[in-house]
């Protein structure tokens, strides 16, 4: 059985779509942009700053979840830019300490214009 994943402490689905669904013991997450969840808004300046907002709704739905960053075995990474990589590398390296595996790409554009969007998959204990 499958069980939708639902916080208001990460941006609503803004499609259909849901933010995250959990199937057995994993939970796959629809990818995450720096939206704030209480305006709505896109925030951030720069790759960091964006960067930074689409981690904490990462971690949002994680918890929503019953997991956590150590728990993330897969990633995959859409940048607006790739000449952001290595500062996305930064941020990235801050939440992710397990080294889970992961995939990057450079894209043509993202929703809304953003400069990140980060998907993951978490094991749930």
């Amino acid at each position: 059985m499958l069980q939708k994943i639902s916080t208001d402490k990460a941006p609503a689905a803004i499609g259909p779509y849901s933010q995250g669904i959990i199937a057995g013991n994993m939970l796959y997450a629809s990818g995450q942009i720096p939206i704030n969840p209480a305006t709505g808004e896109i925030e951030g300046e720069d790759i960091k700053e964006q960067a930074r907002l689409v981690m904490k709704n990462i971690g949002a739905l994680l918890s929503a979840a019953g997991t956590d960053y150590t728990q993330v075995v897969k990633t995959t990474c859409f940048l607006a830019d790739m000449n952001d990589f290595a500062a996305f590398n930064e941020v990235y390296a801050e939440y992710f300490t397990e080294n889970p595996a992961r995939s990057c790409v450079a894209v043509k554009t993202l929703p809304k214009n953003v400069l990140c969007e980060v998907e993951v998959i978490a094991a749930i204990s």
